[in-house]
């Protein structure tokens, strides 16, 4: 059994933000009890990662790592046609990723006590993206 909905968030531009809950909906929209959950970003400027959930200073330093390995505006950047966080934004998804599956049993997300689901924006301005969640079980 296979069950899939669309998700759109407006960000607010770069940063973070929790998306556990709503893709926790979709699970348990599609009644499976065991099973999978696969969620990907249809974008290549922003991203998703599983990370902790209580202390938001963890997701300040992620971004603090993120501007120190993929700086706006490098002069090395041969691909600006967006501006000069466009290509810092392209290597910040690669850094981290595109999709990502969870496993789910009695009905819900197997995440452990500490974690979220996460979409990051590495972009500077606000966006509307768009996400495919699927849950196979």
């Amino acid at each position: 059994m296979a069950h899939q909905q669309i998700l759109h968030f407006e960000t607010s531009g770069r940063g973070s933000r929790d998306i556990t809950r709503e893709v926790a909906e979709v699970v348990a929209a599609s009644k499976v009890e065991c099973g999978l959950v696969q969620v990907f970003v249809q974008h290549t400027s922003c991203s998703l990662t599983i990370t902790e959930n209580a202390d938001p200073d963890v997701r300040r330093d992620l971004e603090t790592v993120l501007s120190r390995l993929a700086p706006d505006g490098d002069p090395a950047y041969r691909h600006d046609d967006e501006g000069p966080d466009d290509m810092s934004a392209h290597v910040r998804t690669v850094l981290t990723d595109s999709g990502m599956t969870v496993p789910i049993g009695g009905g819900r997300m197997l995440l452990g006590t500490w974690q979220g689901i996460y979409l990051l924006e590495h972009r500077t301005s606000p966006l509307r993206r768009t996400l495919v969640v699927t849950v196979i079980g």
